[in-house]
């Protein structure tokens, strides 16, 4: 589950172990996966500390993370990290809570990287779920009613959300593992993306490239951006984070990641075929079957593939709940409460935006985002057909 409100609730019980913490916002909590030997957990946290000081942030401390492992199998206990949460203060050098957001991913690329050099047997123990300022990722090699048993903290009254995205994960492409586990940092996927290795190819190609007047110099520590061993979900994950951290609002970066199906589609308005079109050549599709859930802590949505071939099925309660998953009976609710029971259609999207309190639909979303740039103005003024080009001589 991801929940913002867990970073608040947890403020009385970090001043028992030694420090204070700032107001929600200016400060970030992380869930680290560590590894089981002592020296192995000295090296990662000695890193993490460094790296934050150097990226100009406050080290406030460590929380261990109370959990219940009884229940696991033997198979997921062999290889259960050791669980902490670090918090991290924001530093004078990020303006407001959008800087230090990116900054917050910058240090923990930086992180990830310099642990895969570290020399230590249990090194591939070592995992960040998440580091941010708006959510936090509970995960592991559970089942999903293991969840909340596993981890004491969601049996806490305190720990309340406005969102939470839960995914149980049937292993397609890789072996599961702690890491591997759903959700990622952002999104939840539930399919498969067949065209991952031409995209992680593409994105590699992209390095030398790319430049970000919102990331400037520390774009050059994110690299290599895509870790090898990874699942298609967890290279999407990826792929969206710096997508976003590069200025690209949430909903704008999953239509550049997932498109729907644009060319030829004579029941498209010509903004929004203008708005594929302008980015085909920047951001190839990530393809295959998928209903991808994804939030950022402000924003909470989905998104099925172009050709609808995942499920995803949804229902709004008339005190404003909303539960989305890949079928109805998930969760009950009366049905004298339900006000709509309705499902994501093929390329469409669903979202919610936290801040305006309120269910933005696919057609006024998509309009929005492909009327706020002149594409079509763009795409005409930089497109050549070859048929106009003037006849060679002989």
């Amino acid at each position: 589950a991801t929940a913002q409100a867990v970073l608040d609730e947890m403020s009385a019980e970090a001043a028992r172990l030694g420090f204070a913490l700032p107001e929600a916002g200016d400060y970030a909590c992380g869930m680290i996966f560590l590894p089981q030997s002592q020296n192995g957990r000295t090296a990662c946290e000695s890193a993490i500390a460094r790296i934050v000081c150097e990226e100009g942030q406050t080290f406030l401390g460590w929380r261990d993370v109370p959990r219940d492992n009884s229940g696991l199998a033997d198979a997921a206990r062999e290889i259960e990290p050791v669980v902490r949460q670090v918090f991290i203060a924001r530093g004078k050098d990020c303006a407001d809570r959008n800087v230090f957001e990116r900054k917050l991913f910058v240090i923990r690329k930086r992180v990830e990287h310099e642990v895969r050099r570290l020399n230590i047997a249990d090194r591939k123990m070592f995992y960040i779920p998440s580091l941010s300022s708006r959510t936090i990722v509970y995960k592991g090699m559970l089942l999903s009613w293991q969840v909340g048993e596993y981890f004491l903290d969601l049996k806490d009254a305190r720990v309340v959300s406005a969102l939470a995205l839960v995914h149980q994960r049937f292993s397609t492409n890789t072996f599961p593992t702690w890491d591997l586990a759903h959700p990622f940092r952002m999104i939840a996927h539930n399919g498969e993306i067949n065209t991952v290795r031409g995209n992680v190819n593409w994105m590699a190609a992209r390095q030398k490239a790319m430049a970000s007047n919102l990331l400037g110099d520390d774009l050059d520590k994110l690299w290599p951006l895509i870790a090898e061993g990874q699942s298609d979900s967890a290279c999407f994950d990826n792929a969206l984070e710096l997508l976003v951290a590069g200025g690209y609002p949430l909903a704008h970066a999953m239509m550049m990641l997932i498109p729907e199906a644009w060319a030829g589609n004579p029941l498209m308005d010509e903004e929004r075929r203008a708005f594929y079109e302008f980015h085909a050549p920047v951001m190839e599709p990530w393809d295959g079957p998928a209903a991808v859930a994804f939030t950022d802590g402000r924003q909470i949505g989905a998104t099925l593939d172009r050709n609808g071939l995942r499920p995803a099925r949804y229902l709004v309660t008339d005190d404003d709940l909303v539960m989305m998953a890949s079928e109805m009976g998930v969760l009950t609710f009366p049905e004298e409460k339900i006000v709509k029971k309705w499902r994501l259609q093929p390329g469409k999207m669903f979202l919610i935006d936290l801040e305006q309190g309120r269910i933005i639909d696919d057609a006024e979303l998509k309009s929005a985002i492909a009327t706020s740039e002149p594409y079509r103005q763009w795409t005409e003024e930089a497109r050549i057909f070859l048929s106009e080009l003037p006849s060679a001589k002989a």
